[in-house]
């Protein structure tokens, strides 16, 4: 499919969202606080385990709390259904102590007769992790983060002390595994309401209808339009201090803008970089930023033709302008990247210099590698915005022309947002368009997630299917160092190999902004690119 083929269907969606969005917020009580978040697409489901998007992780962070959190607005893990924990000196046994009395949210099919509590956390940890578990495969069993991390090797244990008392024991010592578990991928799901619906045969409503101990609890949902929440009234934490949270699906970012200009959204993700001189001058509008921590790429797949040869990857490197795609399509929100990994990332590599743009060059490694005539291969650009990609189409388009003047013709493919990612992890692409938003702070989630060897194994969220043993060696080593210096080093010879090897085109980390309306109360930026409501109020 075409990516032209998409647009027709965000018109579509639009106008639909702009039909029933108005009519949910006439019919909200005339004193409720509702705020609408104008979110760039639909979610792939309600079950974090499989999803590695944003768009899916701003709807279950609504809805699902974690052992830990990160504060909010920053990179400090803190205690969320874990009141505290203690860690063995070796590294290797993690107690976690359950907060008590933690409310369930209830459903149409289901109203728990019991606090949340130890049997949730193993519920989280097996459902991912147990092949024999029943819930394994329910919805999907691509646990994508689960094993992009390698938990499946690291997990030795995990036990049931009492029933707030949890013990984890790891196969090796690894630095990130607290942050990992304040990533979405373990929000915790409610065990009691998993074994009603395996009984009553309809084991998917557990990810259709979520119930979850989160700030917010589920409405409505209607694909391509709107998800509309309200305030869980028993949050541990208190009631938020918004009554309604609406999602109004808008994947046109030039809607989405109009729509926050007639007060119809307060918040809004991914704005077209062309509008934001006119929304820094509308007096109802405050544009936060803050720097990205993200990578917008190009993978190959290392595994096909002729991309399994490095030489042909350099070269396609060496062909495309990056300056001049980053110019033209981020205008001033993004700058060009060199290494996996962003400038602000601690343990990037500032002596690496980047591939140069050189057309002449290019053809000479083609011609070296076989191709003196160029080759055929496709070209995938995603169908949405994200915080790494403004346009990836105008991106591929630029990319196509640049190809084309070494030989090389690139077919631009694309297909709808959650189809895309799969096809992309099943590998079925030669040169496909994604990006990355840290989840925890570790240069890890970004070397290990999406170029380690177990994720390219596991249809996972290494695209490139690069497993390359040097590069592994390096970030599995850097995993089970707690010395900071050590990891560094480490890291920055991994990031080496990695510019030599060119799995990737590293296009651009993005600036992060959003638009929100002065109406909104201390809204806060996420550095993982997260959009929470929970702490946020209007006037």
């Amino acid at each position: 499919m075409k990516f032209n083929a998409t647009r027709p269907r965000m018109r579509t969606t639009a106008l639909l969202a702009a039909v029933v969005l108005p009519a949910l917020m006439a019919a909200s009580a005339v004193s409720a606080k509702t705020l609408v978040y104008c979110s760039e697409g639909s979610p792939e489901n309600f079950y974090p385990g499989i999803n590695t998007t944003g768009t899916s992780f701003d709807v279950t962070e609504q809805i699902y709390d974690n052992l830990v959190n990160f504060e909010r607005g920053g990179t400090k893990v803190v205690p969320a259904l874990a009141e505290k924990w203690s860690i063995s000196k070796d590294g290797l046994e993690y107690t976690f102590n359950l907060r008590k009395g933690v409310k369930w949210q209830s459903s149409k099919n289901f109203t728990p007769s019991r606090d949340f509590n130890a049997d949730d956390v193993l519920f989280m940890f097996e459902r991912q992790w147990k092949e024999n578990d029943p819930y394994f495969k329910v919805t999907s069993s691509n646990h994508s983060y689960f094993g992009d991390m390698g938990m499946p090797a690291l997990l030795k244990s995990v036990d049931k002390v009492d029933e707030y008392t949890v013990k984890v024991v790891l196969n090796n010592p690894e630095a990130p595994f607290l942050a990992n578990l304040a990533m979405q991928f373990a929000g915790v799901q409610s065990k009691e309401y998993a074994i009603a619906m395996l009984k009553a045969g309809t084991p998917e409503k557990i990810d259709q209808d979520p119930i979850g101990t989160g700030p917010f609890q589920l409405v409505q949902y209607q694909k391509d339009a709107i998800i509309r929440f309200k305030a869980f009234s028993q949050y541990w934490a208190g009631k938020a201090k918004i009554d309604d949270l609406i999602f109004a699906i808008t994947p046109d970012a030039s809607v989405r803008w109009a729509k926050l200009q007639k007060g119809e959204c307060h918040v809004m993700p991914y704005p077209n970089p062309a509008d934001l001189d006119t929304m820094r001058k509308d007096a109802n509008v405050t544009v936060l930023e803050q720097p990205g921590l993200n990578i917008g790429y190009l993978a190959y797949n290392t595994t096909k033709k002729p991309f399994d040869d490095v030489r042909v990857r350099k070269a396609i490197n060496m062909a495309m302008d990056k300056k001049a795609i980053v110019s033209a399509v981020y205008l001033s929100t993004g700058v060009a990247a060199t290494n996996p990994i962003p400038p602000g990332q601690w343990s990037y590599n500032k002596a690496i210099k980047d591939d140069a743009f050189n057309p002449a060059e290019a053809k000479k490694l083609l011609a070296a590698a076989g191709y003196p005539n160029g080759f055929t291969t496709d070209l995938w650009a995603m169908p949405v915005q994200r915080p790494y990609n403004p346009n990836a189409k105008r991106i591929a388009e630029l990319m196509q022309a640049d190809l084309a003047k070494v030989g090389v013709k690139a077919e631009i493919k694309s297909f709808e947002w959650g189809e895309y990612r799969k096809r992309m992890q099943a590998g079925e692409h030669q040169m496909g368009m994604l990006g990355w938003t840290g989840d925890n702070g570790d240069p890890d989630n970004f070397l290990n997630t999406l170029l380690g060897c177990a994720s390219a194994k596991s249809n996972g969220s290494n695209v490139a299917k690069f497993c390359y043993k040097p590069f592994d060696d390096l970030v599995l080593k850097a995993k089970q160092v707690t010395n900071p210096a050590e990891r560094t080093k480490l890291y920055e010879k991994a990031q080496v190999i990695f510019k030599e090897q060119a799995p990737w085109f590293t296009i651009a980390h993005a600036v992060q902004i959003a638009p929100v309306r002065k109406e909104v109360v201390d809204y806060k930026l996420s550095p993982f690119a997260k959009h929470t409501f929970y702490g946020v109020d209007m006037k």
